[in-house]
């Protein structure tokens, strides 16, 4: 599934091995991280990177949710992988491309709503340095106040 023009959904089973292999977490109490840049990869590797990675350009971020069993019943479950599945897409410009990403779900989301959930995501997001620097929204002209596009960026003004 694509989300956008620069990023698609993590699907292969043997991609997400590779991302929690060879990747690194960060975690708060809703969320946990995996981060994997793919360029490092590619350098340090050689071709023992999954095939699927000469497909890829060099800014596009592919990210896999889960959320397991522990989290609570199917309905629950769905409902908090669309909510982060949401809040990356509402904040996709911020993240820095050329990334494998992966989104656990804790237990201790279940309760949250989706301001709680982005505002968690962009907390693991910023400890994992995946998150641009700029604040500066792209199509923003000079002159401009930045548009804020959810609650979280509103809270941290």
């Amino acid at each position: 599934m694509r989300y956008s023009e620069r990023s698609e959904s993590l699907k292969d089973n043997r991609d997400f091995s590779f991302v929690y292999r060879n990747g690194k977490s960060f975690a708060n109490r809703q969320l946990v991280l995996y981060r994997l840049n793919r360029s490092e990869i590619l350098e340090k590797e050689g071709n023992t990177h999954p095939k699927s990675y000469r497909y890829l350009g060099d800014q596009d971020i592919r990210i896999g949710i889960q959320a397991g069993k522990k989290v609570g019943n199917s309905v629950v479950r769905h409902r908090l992988t669309r909510l982060v599945r949401e809040s990356y897409r509402l904040n996709e410009k911020r993240f820095v491309g050329g990334l494998d990403l992966i989104v656990i779900v804790r237990p201790g989301a279940k309760e949250l709503g989706f301001f709680e959930i982005e505002r968690a995501l962009l907390h693991v997001a910023r400890k994992a340095g995946v998150l641009k620097s700029s604040r500066k929204v792209e199509n923003q002209k000079d002159g401009e106040s930045p548009v804020l596009s959810s609650a979280a960026e509103m809270a941290e003004i």
